[in-house]
């Protein structure tokens, strides 16, 4: 039986309990986005208040990476095993906790344990909460509005957290890592109300117990050796060992999950076209984005002498762009198609990052600075709604949390990979001198690596561009019984209308 909420949103309406449960996903999606913004403001008061060496505080900011890059695949499969109300209800309690502790702990391995804990709790709500939304909006001009609300929300939260930051951690560090904690509570309460009942996974062929410890451990290893490699040095001998068990680790694991009844991941999804350039767009989008980011907070603040809360204001047109553009989005993907849409956004992000390699110790903000942002908040307005949209469109019910932390997987270790390449690569050439000119000039390469990277998402792209046939040209007739059954076929666009409870959508992907 198809739920009532689910039938409202299959029939167009969208009714107040509907909109309830979008603005309840969007709270975390939010609160994840949020968190990892107010924390870097805060790092040198909280070094300072608890006497913590700058590799300490490093870990404050990484504590979180590892728990929420490490189980997000875990966190995706528990979802459709356990039930997805279940188990983003309980990962949003987790995170209120979490957030209490960071706010109230004086110790710094308690604060980075604090860390942890909700980076793994968000590993859990991240894919439950998208999956949620898939299962909820069928497929179309439906979930293509949720989505690109839903998304947008990551942006929103980031720049509101950047500028927050700076206004709370003037009164005090504790104030960044206690803000979650009430908007988690009132979130959780709304969500015991207003989420649909979800049921567990009934037809599968049990756990996966050993592909879920060895997945686990592969993504944990693997955030872990990154983070430190800046630290060890790239060519140590740490470094190649870890990496050298990462893979040993990974290959491990895809021999489980290719003879396992009940895989963790179902590597055949992969197969798909579509899918794999989600994943892999993914990657060089936030991998791009946080190496940009990084450099250019430093510049921003090391260089120019700005502050934190000035430094907020500069990033802040590029998320203003993302939300505002949230209700539109929908309708541009249903018109375009999400690979138009992606191959289009790389373009502006490359002529953004490019824009900014003009820098100087004296730059003009409204003919420098202004511009890169405006074009990279247009960038991530087409393409992330779009990734989750492609990654998630045909995906049957059953493997829609799993679809979900792959793609939350590859958004972090994307991150977490390209943000160390992009600081290597600066500290390679930062043997200039320690003038302010000889800094920027280490930026620079920096700066074109990220370039690159984008590029290269452009090129990942492309190939959707070629084989794409036009957005009119199939149409999928599902019965309301049967919507994200996985049972509707495509068919001709004459089709009767007369089948009982019909829904045609457009296929633009």
């Amino acid at each position: 039986m198809t739920s009532p909420l689910t039938t409202s949103a299959t029939e167009g309406r969208w009714t107040p309990r509907l909109w309830g449960t979008l603005l309840v996903l969007c709270a975390a999606m939010f609160l994840d986005a949020l968190d990892v913004s107010m924390v870097g403001v805060a790092l040198p008061s909280i070094g300072s208040e608890l006497d913590l060496s700058t590799s300490t505080l490093q870990w404050i900011v990484s504590g979180y990476i590892l728990g929420y890059g490490g189980l997000l695949l875990l966190g995706g499969r528990t979802a459709d095993l356990l039930g997805r109300r279940q188990v983003f209800l309980v990962a949003l309690g987790v995170f209120a906790l979490a957030s209490l502790l960071g706010g109230l702990v004086d110790s710094g391995p308690l604060l980075i344990a604090s860390r942890f804990i909700k980076g793994l709790s968000a590993a859990f709500t991240a894919p439950a909460g998208l999956s949620i939304i898939t299962t909820t909006f069928a497929e179309g001009p439906l979930r293509n509005r949720a989505l690109s609300i839903y998304t947008t929300c990551a942006a929103t939260g980031f720049s509101m957290g950047l500028v927050l930051s700076g206004l709370l951690t003037e009164a005090s560090w504790r104030l960044t890592m206690l803000l979650p904690a009430p908007i988690a509570l009132i979130a959780l309460f709304a969500g015991l109300k207003l989420l649909p009942h979800s049921e567990r996974e009934k037809d599968h062929n049990g756990y996966d117990i050993p592909g879920a410890v060895i997945g686990t451990a592969s993504m944990l290893l693997l955030v872990f050796s990154v983070v430190e490699a800046p630290e060890s040095g790239w060519a140590s001998a740490r470094t190649l060992l870890s990496f050298l068990a990462v893979a040993v680790l990974l290959t491990v694991f895809v021999r489980i999950e290719q003879r396992s009844a009940g895989p963790l991941v179902r590597l055949g999804v992969l197969r798909s076209g579509d899918q794999l350039r989600a994943q892999l767009g993914a990657m060089t989008l936030f991998g791009s984005y946080v190496g940009f980011q990084f450099l250019v907070t430093l510049y921003m603040q090391s260089l120019l002498g700005w502050s934190a809360l000035h430094t907020a204001l500069a990033f802040l047109p590029a998320g203003a762009i993302v939300a505002l553009s949230a209700t539109k989005m929908g309708a541009i993907v249903d018109r375009f198609g999400t690979q138009r849409l992606i191959a289009v956004g790389f373009v502006l992000m490359i002529v953004g990052y490019a824009l900014f390699l003009r820098v100087s110790l004296d730059p003009g903000y409204a003919t420098l600075i202004l511009p890169s942002m405006v074009l990279i908040g247009g960038a991530f307005a087409l393409i992330f709604p779009s990734l989750n949209i492609q990654a998630t469109n045909g995906v049957d019910d059953h493997e829609q949390g799993m679809v979900s932390g792959l793609l939350n997987t590859s958004v972090q270790v994307g991150g977490a990979i390209f943000l160390a390449v992009v600081t290597a690569v600066v500290a390679a050439n930062s043997s200039g001198g320690s003038s302010p000119q000889a800094v920027l000039d280490s930026y620079r390469p920096g700066l074109m690596v990220v370039t690159a990277i984008a590029f290269v998402g452009l090129l990942i792209s492309l190939p959707g561009l070629r084989t794409r046939r036009s957005p009119e040209s199939l149409v999928v007739v599902k019965s309301v019984q049967g919507v994200r059954s996985g049972q509707g076929e495509a068919v001709q666009a004459q089709s009767t209308q007369e089948e009982a409870g019909a829904e045609r959508v457009a296929v633009r992907d």
